[in-house]
């Protein structure tokens, strides 16, 4: 089975202008980020590639724990893209994930191990690092935090 996913993009302008996208449940503009010297309106590329990815990990983290029947009381992801500017070139270098993970103060210790060792695997698993694999280091902070 395949999924095609579509979206529809326009730009009128120069450089420091502003575009737009729209897909089936998204529309917004897009422009150049001012930390590359950009208006800043809407979102931009490098927005969007760390999005698509924190989004595919933190839902495949949650499918994964399901599946396993590991409960959890909350997932929080603060996720940071780094750009590296050599030359005038510009590459997207590193994705980093600091997770938080929300659980039963019930939970034994060999779960919470399983829990970490699942946060890992989906890191790895989801489409979008599967994708970015070989282009784009991922780093992976988990915090396993009980709770009542």
């Amino acid at each position: 089975m395949k999924h095609s996913f579509q979206m529809n993009l326009g730009w009128d302008g120069g450089r420091n202008d502003v575009g737009t996208l729209e897909a089936e449940r998204l529309k917004t503009q897009i422009s150049i980020p001012p930390e590359m010297d950009g208006p800043g309106i809407g979102t931009n590329p490098d927005e969007m590639l760390l999005g698509a990815a924190a989004t595919c990990y933190i839902i495949t983290l949650a499918a994964m724990l399901g599946r396993s029947e590991l409960t959890h009381r909350g997932i929080s992801i603060d996720a940071e893209g780094i750009v590296d500017v050599t030359n005038g070139v510009f590459t997207y270098e590193m994705i980093r994930y600091n997770t938080t993970i929300h659980v039963s103060s019930m939970m034994s210790d060999r779960e919470v191990t399983l829990v970490e060792r699942i946060a890992k695997k989906a890191k790895d698993s989801c489409m979008i690092s599967r994708a970015l694999e070989g282009n784009v280091a991922f780093d992976l902070q988990t915090t396993i935090v009980k709770i009542d």
